[in-house]
């Protein structure tokens, strides 16, 4: 469950602030209407992938779906910095991971920060691989994981090591042995993405050329 006033809560406002309806933003996104209206009632926590696919299709930083008020997309300053204190960040629970996002006080980030605890212990479990645009850093931090990929043979990785992969390929997160497993996730934001104020979204407006015709002599 998401906690009172998190995502769920979050999407609901920009939503009807816009006037979109459910269908609207299915649209957008690719995700289903029963998906949203159970991510909205926080009966559902979002995953990594539907999180990007909310914020691509309605034209939002990540960090504008965590942050408390609504904010415009401004200027990125020079010397940024947004500490984490032990606790910090927005939790997300899944079935298969504790998700922690961290620094979810900036917005237009060129990657995104997860500090995760797997859940998971049997990839048959696991069930749709993720896929995301980007890339990924993974490191572990406590225990083993096992990192399966639509494209590999299952690699185990111990507490200080790491992997960089390709995140479009499908790939799952497995807690390997009896102990806790957690992993730092870094995540990049696609370049193509290019975030704009939550209050310019809308369709895009499609501008008129004028043909150009060759002259006669």
């Amino acid at each position: 469950m998401s906690p009172r006033g998190g995502v769920g809560t979050k999407l609901r406002s920009i939503r009807r602030g816009h006037r979109w309806t459910l269908a609207e933003v299915a649209g957008r996104t690719g995700i289903p209407v029963s998906t949203l209206s159970r991510i909205e009632t926080d009966q559902v926590s979002p995953t990594y992938d539907q999180l990007t696919r909310l914020s691509d299709g309605l034209r939002l930083d990540l960090a504008q779906l965590f942050s408390p008020r609504n904010r415009a997309s401004a200027a990125v300053p020079v010397a940024r910095r947004s500490i984490n204190h032990h606790g910090a960040g927005q939790l997300i629970e899944t079935t298969n991971q504790s998700l922690r996002y961290l620094s979810t006080d900036l917005l237009n980030k060129s990657f995104t920060p997860i500090l995760a605890d797997i859940k998971t212990r049997r990839v048959e479990d696991f069930g749709e691989f993720m896929s995301h645009p980007g890339e990924e850093f993974l490191f572990v931090v406590e225990g083993e994981l096992e990192l399966h990929t639509e494209c590999y043979a299952p690699v185990r990785l111990k507490a200080g090591e790491s992997i960089f992969f390709d995140s479009t390929v499908g790939h799952a997160y497995v807690a390997a042995g009896s102990g806790k497993c957690k992993a730092l996730s870094v995540c990049t934001v696609p370049q193509h993405h290019s975030f704009e104020p939550a209050n310019s979204v809308g369709p895009k407006r499609k501008v008129a050329t004028k043909k150009k015709t060759k002259r006669r002599d």
